[in-house]
């Protein structure tokens, strides 16, 4: 079967399964990003305080809204709250701050970016001796904040991102309002399949980011070349006439069952992101994309490994 457009949350709301991501999208290239997507057909859009945009993005989107191209309730909107606002009264507030940013009532969905927290007083990305910028505020006291932001409309949903199985699972047995996705880097050398089956178990869907790793990491000692540049997988393409991107894409969502964001400013390759569902890869393309698996990350985050509740000690 072909790779499915929607995926229903455990709340019965419908999520794209692919949507432009807007991570380190420069202020001046994400505005035009964003309406080129929407144009193409994107209905889903993933933002976060920490990326510095949201202001664009909201323009982009209103935009959009008051020339009738797209309705607000058509669209899937997600921030997410940084480090240092973990305090289960600072949430609410700061969800507010990006909805002021977005110029829109609500969101779509609302996630706690990292299970680990900072000082509120300290800086958004700690260097140096990081360990005295640390907090041990508790995420399921967070999660008491996000669930307000539910109660008070201001988010449709709540999710977290970053979150290992040992959390998830506790979160789950301790929240009054359950986490409808878990977003996490998910791409052929990281395919996540433990983390995918534990979150789908407990009806929580994963959404990956980095879907196609980080390409101008590449060279860097430790960090694993992106599948996009495998000869076997532009062979692959080659018979369905489609890019490696484009089968990496397909292969995430239809045989692993997550959703993609993958981040992108050029119109071309926001078009060519999305036109992944006309096509099946065969058995033998996905179990090569399987044996792709390295368990190797592009984005560690190793600065916080001390951290009580740094996720990525765990196995997955």
């Amino acid at each position: 079967m072909s790779p499915p457009k929607h995926i229903k949350l455990n709340n019965g709301i419908e999520l794209a399964t692919i949507g432009l991501g807007t991570y380190r999208s420069q202020p001046g290239q994400v505005e035009e990003a964003v309406k080129a997507a929407i144009d193409i057909g994107y209905r889903h859009f993933d933002c976060a305080s920490i990326y510095g945009n949201e202001k664009e993005v909201g323009n982009a989107i209103n935009e959009k809204i008051a020339s009738g191209t797209v309705k607000r309730e058509e669209l899937f909107i997600t921030s997410k709250l940084w480090n240092n606002f973990h305090v289960k009264a600072a949430v609410v507030p700061k969800l507010k701050e990006s909805l002021e940013a977005f110029n829109l009532d609500y969101l779509d969905l609302y996630l706690v970016h990292w299970p680990y927290a900072f000082k509120e007083d300290g800086p958004l990305l700690p260097t140096g001796n990081v360990k005295e910028f640390f907090s041990d505020i508790d995420y399921l006291e967070t999660w008491q904040g996000m669930e307000e932001a539910v109660k008070l409309g201001l988010t449709k949903s709540i999710g977290v991102s970053n979150f290992n199985a040992e959390q998830i699972d506790r979160l789950v047995k301790n929240c009054t309002v359950k986490p409808v996705v878990n977003q996490v880097e998910c791409n052929p050398n990281l395919n996540q399949k433990k983390l995918i089956k534990f979150c789908q178990d407990r009806e929580v869907v994963v959404v990956g980011y980095c879907p196609l790793g980080r390409s101008e990491y590449v060279g860097r000692p430790g960090f694993p070349e992106p599948t996009i540049f495998d000869a076997k997988v532009a062979e692959i393409g080659k018979k369905f006439n489609k890019t490696s991107a484009q089968v990496v894409l397909n292969y995430i969502i239809n045989n692993l069952g997550v959703v993609v964001i993958p981040k992108s400013v050029s119109p071309s390759r926001i078009k060519e992101n999305f036109e992944v569902f006309d096509f099946v890869l065969d058995c033998q393309d996905v179990a090569y994309l399987d044996s792709c698996n390295k368990n190797q990350r592009v984005c560690p985050s190793s600065d916080f490994k001390d951290h009580k509740y740094y996720s990525f000690n765990a196995e997955f």
